[in-house]
């Protein structure tokens, strides 16, 4: 099928895209990647009168480290984040989860933040994002706020962002030393959604597990946080004990429906298992550091 017919708008500057958007209100969408709302439109779920292109606006597509922060600009592309150096080095969950993003097509054009905005449970990026405690920045002509991820997603391809609203910046607290994280994903073929993820992040201290994130793709309504397993985590020593027991808790805490990828049973076996791998990963790095 075709799209519905639109209006196309290239904005040259942030501020003008802010506006068009304040003028267009509801029936506008933003253009970033496009590789979840181009299919949409063609299948006619998505029909917006207008299309703001973002794709050429300066000052969004920069990856840096300052302040204390790794920043992400909202359009930089995910086959960059697969190639990048400093994810390699100092950021593994990052570095884990990029070459598992869809296909090599996609990832030429896909970004971080059209993956944020967009708010697909099956979506990677959310949950590896959550782990790692990462904020977003969103600007509207008024000025920027800057919010959770967590707070960010609210429910299935829905977020806080309102629609004269435009994501501009992931933050990830920089690299800590004694860190590790990791990303583990269950697909039927390359280039599928994922059927589970596990996103972990772990924090050592003086021989324990200072502190984790744990965040789950596919087993709800939403990318979710495994709040009860890092709980249980603080101060534990690393063993494969303490993995088992989170790993216990995360299962639990996963809401997945049976479908052709898997019976919710399955699937919870499937969050148990990659909890587990997940963490000793993670701490593997952290204690090499």
């Amino acid at each position: 099928m075709l799209p519905a017919r639109f209006e196309y708008h290239r904005p040259a500057t942030l501020e003008e895209a802010l506006a068009l958007l304040d003028e267009l209100g509801d029936d506008a969408k933003i253009l970033a990647g496009g590789m979840s709302l181009i299919p949409l439109m063609k299948l006619r779920f998505a029909t917006p009168g207008h299309l703001v292109d973002i794709n050429h606006l300066p000052g969004l597509s920069a990856i840096s480290e300052d302040d204390g922060m790794l920043r992400i600009g909202s359009l930089v592309r995910n086959d960059a984040l697969e190639e990048s150096e400093l994810m390699r080095a100092r950021y593994p969950a990052i570095a884990a989860a990029a070459p598992l993003i869809s296909d090599p097509i996609v990832r030429t054009r896909g970004t971080m933040g059209g993956s944020l905005a967009h708010a697909d449970p099956a979506g990677d990026w959310a949950s590896v994002m959550i782990a790692v405690g990462a904020q977003v920045v969103v600007r509207d002509s008024g000025g920027e706020k800057v919010v959770p991820v967590d707070d960010l997603l609210l429910d299935t391809f829905t977020t806080t962002l309102e629609p004269n609203q435009i994501l501009t910046e992931i933050r990830v607290p920089a690299a800590e030393a004694h860190s590790g994280g990791t990303y583990l994903k269950l697909e039927r073929k390359v280039g599928d959604f994922a059927t589970v993820g596990v996103a972990v992040q772990v924090w050592m201290g003086d021989g324990h597990i200072a502190r984790t994130g744990i965040a789950l793709t596919s087993v709800g309504r939403r990318n979710l946080r495994a709040s009860a397993a890092e709980e249980f985590l603080a101060g534990e020593e690393p063993s494969d004990k303490a993995f088992g027991e989170a790993a216990e808790l995360a299962a639990a805490a996963a809401r997945p429906v049976g479908d052709h990828r898997g019976s919710a049973d399955y699937k919870r076996h499937v969050v148990d298992v990659f909890v587990r791998r997940g963490l000793a990963r993670a701490v593997e790095l952290a204690l090499a550091d």
